[in-house]
Formats: C-alpha cells, structure tokens, sequence
C-alpha cells in the first residue's frame, strides 16, 4: 500500500489509545482463530496512522469480525527488530496490543501487515531468512496471530535479496505455525502483475513456498474501474497457471483482490459499483481473497479532503466494508462451477471455429465453438470451460452456429 497513505495525522494516535484506556496494559489475549473466509477478508487499517476510527463501532455497524492492521517495518534508524511504521518497538507496544484485546473481546480477530509502500523493511535489514523469520516471529508471538500478510511493494520489490529473506521467511512462519494463514500481496498491472511481481512468483515456486493466496493491488497504474480490475485479475489467473503449474480452480482458489476504496493515489476512481463488479466476479470465481486499503478511508471527506482519511467519493460510512463482511460471511466465497472433462461436441454441426480445448491457451480475440455455440476470448485463458462463468467470464458468447 502506497506510503503516502501513511500521512502523520497528529491526534490520531491519542485519540485511538483513547479507545482503550480501561484496558489493562500488556500482550493482547489469545482468541481462538476464525475460519480463513475472514482473514481473507480483513480490510487493511492503519491503528496508529490517518485517524483511525474505532475498531469496534465498526464491527458493531457492518458485523465484521477481522481487521488487517499495518505496517510492520524495521526501525528507521536501521536494525533487524520489527516496529509499528519504523517508530514503535513491538517488544515494547502496548497500545496496538489493547487495540487488539478490544478487537478479540468484541468476537473478531486481526491479521498484521508487513511491508507496505516505501520505509525500510525487514526483508532488507536482516540480512538472512532465518533472521527475517525470527523478526517477524516476533510479531507473531507477541500477539498471538493466526494470520499475517506479506504486502511486498517499494522499494523492497525490486531488491532479489530482500524479497528472498521475505518469501523465506514466509516459509519458514508457515512451517513454524501450523494453520498461520499467509497472504503475499503485490502491485498489480493490467498484465496481472509486473516483471518483479512475476519474479516474486518464481522464487516461491523455486523454494517450495505456496502461501494461501496471491493478492494484487489493480489501483495506481492507469487503472479505470471495476471491469479493469478484473481483467487483471484473470490475467494474474493466467501467470499463476503457467509459472506454478496450476489449473484454473487451485489459481483462483490462491489469487486475492487488493483494492482501494474511492479516490486512489494516481486519482483513479472507484465507486461502490465497482466494487460490486470486483465482488461477483471474486465469489464466481471462487477467489481467495478480498481486500482493500482501508477502513481508515471509509467514509466521506467533512471538512477535509485528505486520502488518507476519507475516499473522496459519494458515500455512508463503512459502505465498502461491508463488502468484506460479504465475503466472509454466513454464505462463504463460492467454489469454482465443476467444468467438465471432456470438450463436448458441439451442436448442430455448423460451428466452423475449432472446438474449446480445455489444455490449450487462448488469448484475447481467439475463436472457439462449444455446446453448439461460438465464444470469444477476452483476454488470456486457459481451462475455463465457455458459459461456465458468466457476464464476468472470459468467454463472450457469439451466439448459436
């Protein structure tokens, strides 16, 4: 998530400790974990940062249960210890600590966020995955986290050697801490994601690393909305298949919606509405993950137009987090549609287009005829059976032949 969202909002700090004054200061209790629907779709927010609302008059007005704090960083003056944004020692937090205890006493949970945009990270202090992994071990124990996300941006991204220590170390927490849910989030491009984001997957594959999803961010890269966002999503579809060997329902299954909420840093806008169309393609897909940057930024800008605090756009409060509680919910992300595994012969005998070939790889404009129908590719695709996903899939229906 871009640094610059990270903006010092004097009193927020204060204000958020206020929250928590009759709590009893220390290590947040342990809770038992939710099911991974929440921690997949836990909005990100800032506990310290860009007046936080409190976390518990949210939860009461959406029924969300599960928060994805940010950001852990390593001191800005230099070292291998994990801190809140580079300035508050975790060893010695006790006010994001009752932030959590008040999350955990109100039913809900947290995943915490490592990286972010910008700042000094871990991955590039420590030298080493094992020294990386105790650091961020760290973190895990002195909140009791089931979950934790790897938010792997600038300028870490492009360091080979940092972004080895946190994929390393990604393993090395996963292996530690049976059932730790793992998210890797990156930028996101229309090609799905960038040559760093597809080196990224490479060195997971290459030391054996699956985390529980890869997540982009389609926002601050020329991006126009919801049907944008998909098309890069199905595009990052395409990488997880070809650079992991994948078929179409595992990469769904492990690929995530990062997004932003209203106004984004480039001055993209995104609306409820597309939201709504990222929505009901992620649960018609069965993706695994559904997020956004942040609850700090949910509501409507009064007296300020600060994007640190406010969208920027039309709306009520909470209105977008709510789309997680959807999420996440009483009725849980939808499973891929069972395709067949045999191409059916199509009908009528007049379709001149090749019949679909669940193994071949298709790309935008390609033809093919199934079921008695010609479909079109809109973009790159391989195994997704035409008129299987609907409106959102990547297969436009030509009509019979």
């Amino acid at each position: 998530m871009r640094r610059s969202r990270l903006a010092a909002i004097g009193l927020a700090a204060a204000t958020f400790a206020a929250t928590a004054v009759s709590l009893v200061l220390g290590a947040p209790s342990a809770t038992a974990a939710l099911s991974n629907n929440w921690y997949a779709a836990a909005p990100y927010l800032m506990p310290q940062s860009n007046n936080p609302p409190d976390p518990i008059t949210v939860m009461n007005a959406t029924g969300l249960k599960a928060f994805q704090l940010a950001f852990i960083l390593a001191p800005n003056g230099g070292g291998c210890s994990p801190t809140w944004d580079g300035t508050s020692a975790v060893s010695s937090d006790t006010a994001v600590a009752n932030v959590i205890s008040r999350i955990r006493g109100a039913g809900g949970d947290v995943s915490v966020s490592v990286g972010g945009y910008g700042g000094t990270k871990l991955g590039q202090t420590c030298g080493t995955v094992a020294a990386t992994a105790a650091a961020y071990q760290q973190v895990i124990t002195k909140y009791s986290l089931k979950a934790i996300d790897f938010d792997l941006e600038e300028p870490e991204y492009e360091n080979s050697a940092a972004i080895a220590n946190e994929l390393g170390a990604a393993k090395t927490l996963q292996a530690n801490n049976p059932g730790l849910f793992v998210s890797v989030t990156m930028p996101g491009t229309a090609a799905g994601t960038g040559w760093f984001g597809t080196q990224l997957i490479d060195q997971a594959k290459a030391i054996g690393f699956t985390p529980n999803n890869f997540s982009i961010m389609p926002f601050d890269g020329g991006f126009n909305g919801g049907s944008s966002q998909v098309s890069a999503l199905e595009a990052l579809h395409g990488l997880l298949m070809s650079h992991l060997g994948w078929d179409s329902a595992t990469a769904y299954s492990h690929e995530g919606f990062s997004g932003m909420n209203g106004k984004s840093d480039a001055a993209e806008m995104f609306y409820q509405a597309d939201f709504q169309t990222v929505y009901d393609y992620a649960t018609s897909h069965g993706l695994g993950r559904f997020t956004f940057w942040s609850v700090n930024r949910d509501r409507a800008c009064v007296g300020t137009t600060d994007n640190g605090v406010c969208s920027n756009v039309p709306q009520n409060d909470w209105d977008f987090t709510k789309f997680s509680v959807r999420f996440a919910g009483a009725t849980p992300p939808q499973t891929t549609p069972t395709v067949t595994t045999t191409p059916t012969t199509p009908g009528g005998g007049s379709c001149t287009a090749a019949e679909w070939d669940r193994t071949k790889v298709y790309v935008k404009d390609d033809a093919v005829s199934h079921n008695g129908h010609k479909w079109t590719a809109k973009w790159w695709t391989q195994g997704e059976e035409p008129g299987t996903t609907g409106e959102w899939g990547v297969w436009a229906d030509n009509g019979a032949c």
